[in-house]
């Protein structure tokens, strides 16, 4: 099984074709970004196993064998703009931890730089998945999911909206422990690490700060 499960329901790829417009609003761009992130959600989740209930419930007509799900889990949305992301993840898996990481490229390196880490001493639960809307050269994607790694997290799912082909190969190559569910790969990585034709500025358009 390819750890890149890449979406090929055709509300994902509709919603990016609008989310791609350079016209867009900012409240258009989190909308969109939202609505794809609950479609991916679903497909990240597919694989989770169920548990009985020891207590029964009760239907308005007869007792039943209550089922809920046996993993537990930490979101881990990459600031800032994995923040975009969260609401429909958190709306999948309500019970979840969340961890912030703070990570950003720096422009002349393109080098990941970490500036918000606050894990707690050791890792609690069975699944991590990581929120980032952008994966370019994926060296953020990397740094963030080496440091769930050395955490101790057991298992490690991505969730991203776009990615280039060159970042999530490097990935899938360095972790095929980790499952990656993307919305859209892009082919070209253009000298300045942006994806194209990409989503833009994932941060800025989010939060209007173009």
């Amino acid at each position: 099984m390819s750890s890149i499960n890449v979406s090929t329901h055709p509300l994902v790829r509709q919603k990016i074709s609008a989310l791609r417009q350079r016209t867009n609003t900012s409240h258009q761009v989190r909308q969109l970004t939202d609505e794809i992130g609950r479609l991916l959600m679903y497909e990240a989740t597919q694989d989770l196993h169920l548990a009985a209930q020891r207590e029964p419930a009760h239907s308005p007509v007869a007792a039943y064998t209550a089922e809920a799900i046996k993993e537990s889990h930490a979101l881990v949305p990459i600031l800032r703009s994995g923040l975009a992301l969260l609401g429909a993840a958190t709306d999948f898996l309500p019970l979840a931890q969340i961890h912030h990481l703070g990570l950003f490229r720096e422009e002349a390196t393109l080098l990941p730089v970490e500036y918000y880490n606050k894990l707690p001493r050791s890792c609690t639960v069975d699944e991590c998945i990581v929120l980032d809307p952008m994966i370019a050269t994926g060296g953020t994607a990397d740094a963030a999911i080496q440091i769930l790694k050395q955490w101790g997290a057991p298992r490690i799912k991505f969730v991203a909206v776009c990615v280039s082909r060159q970042g999530i190969d490097r990935l899938a190559r360095e972790h095929p422990d980790v499952r990656f569910f993307v919305a859209v790969v892009d082919d070209v990585l253009d000298d300045q690490g942006f994806v194209v034709p990409g989503i833009g500025d994932c941060g800025d358009r989010l939060n209007n700060t173009a």
